[in-house]
């Protein structure tokens, strides 16, 4: 929490990113599933929250991912931000740009075609 009783902003873009992650994990992504080639994966570039009403400590968090039209390297990911005890009111709403990348290389690679296949 902040000094404002409020959840710290640096919280929700954890929130986001662990939303993101679970996602990954869903499609076999974070753990170089079959199909992937070799030492790449997505690497964010950019993330942005927009902060509509303060989240309050104690509660849960629902978070909602929502996947916009994939780049040719690139996938956009958007995020709301609920409370549980007030499910039907958007907190925060936010996104994050992952670019496919070679981990050796340090540069952007076309999205794997298996990825492309798991977003459409």
């Amino acid at each position: 929490m902040d000094a404002m009783g409020h959840v710290n902003n640096t919280l929700y873009f954890r929130y986001m990113e662990e939303a993101r992650t679970h996602w990954y994990d869903s499609m076999g992504i974070n753990d170089n599933g079959p199909a992937l080639p070799p030492h790449c994966g997505p690497v964010v570039i950019n993330a942005s929250c927009t902060f509509l009403k303060p989240l309050r400590y104690p509660g849960d968090v629902e978070v909602r991912l929502f996947v916009d039209e994939p780049g040719r390297a690139s996938v956009m990911t958007l995020y709301e931000l609920r409370p549980v005890q007030d499910i039907d009111v958007v907190y925060a709403e936010g996104s994050a740009k992952a670019v496919w990348i070679d981990m050796k290389l340090e540069k952007s690679i076309p999205l794997p075609s298996v990825v492309k296949a798991l977003l459409a």
